[in-house]
């Protein structure tokens, strides 16, 4: 997988649209507090950021339900902790965002290795943003498709 967390990608809405300049939106991210949060629980890696793509992954490992296989809920985390961060970084610098709507299909089950999860921007506007996440096993295979909607803040 390819980190192009640093490639020239479109400013949000509050980042100074037409400056030219290239944001490292993944850089930006890692100085956020992540301790006792889901994201240092679930041991999410993110790999890529920009306003219109966010991919990120988690073990199966430790995310699993009592039968073994990986839980629902942690795919919807990973799905929307993705879109998240992504409509944060359309919104731009002095902007919050929220998650508004959430829905996820589960396609099939995970018992190990890792889940990749990659958002891509549906609608990027001046007060919501959208995305259509899919999370991925190791052999390529569709897990699980999920779609969010953030409300754009300030």
């Amino acid at each position: 997988m390819t980190d192009t967390s640093a490639s020239a990608t479109p400013p949000g809405p509050g980042s100074g649209a037409g400056s030219g300049a290239e944001t490292d939106w993944k850089a930006m991210y890692a100085g956020a507090e992540t301790a006792g949060t889901l994201f240092e629980r679930m041991e999410m890696e993110l790999l890529e950021l920009a306003p219109d793509r966010a991919v990120g992954r988690i073990p199966v490992k430790g995310n699993t339900q009592p039968a073994g296989l990986l839980h629902g809920g942690a795919s919807v985390v990973l799905a929307e902790t993705l879109g998240s961060l992504a409509a944060q970084a359309h919104a731009g610098p002095g902007k919050k965002t929220v998650g508004i709507e959430v829905s996820a299909t589960h396609h099939r089950g995970a018992r190990d290795g890792y889940v990749t999860g990659t958002a891509t921007a549906i609608h990027l506007g001046r007060s919501t943003a959208s995305y259509e996440i899919v999370i991925t096993d190791d052999a390529g295979k569709r897990v699980c498709t999920a779609r969010l909607t953030c409300m754009i803040l300030g």
